[in-house]
């Protein structure tokens, strides 16, 4: 069982990244994908998950700017973020939970982790 986080790098501000996650081992469809960041020196905190098309938000300055989706034949969960500012510098991770406990916001809820794509948001 195996999470793995990519597509991080350097953008500008007002950039736009997508990030990749891509589950082997067990299939998404039965599991529920949340993204994670941890900026420098700050605790690692939720971000967004989705659940039967479901987005839930837990950081209010990411609404509007970043989406979620997956496509299930790749057992794949993208992260897309828009207007990307120096705040959004973290990194970031995915991780999987059972698909029948819904989403979460707390990381120790989380069965799963992929290992983080580092973005950073400079000019």
């Amino acid at each position: 069982v195996q999470l793995q986080a990519c597509g991080g790098g350097l953008v500008q501000p007002g950039g736009s990244l997508r990030l990749s996650c891509v589950a082997s081992g067990f299939s998404l469809d039965y599991y529920v994908i949340g993204w994670f960041r941890q900026a420098p020196g700050k605790e690692r905190e939720g971000v967004l998950c989705l659940t039967d098309d479901i987005i839930a938000h837990y950081v209010g300055s990411v609404v509007g700017r970043f989406t979620i989706s997956r496509d299930l034949a790749e057992n794949t969960v993208y992260l897309k973020m828009n207007t990307l500012t120096p705040q959004d510098t973290a990194v970031y991770y995915c991780a999987a939970r059972p698909r029948d406990r819904g989403c979460s916001s707390r990381r120790n809820e989380y069965d799963y982790w992929g290992r983080g794509t580092l973005v950073t948001v400079s000019s």
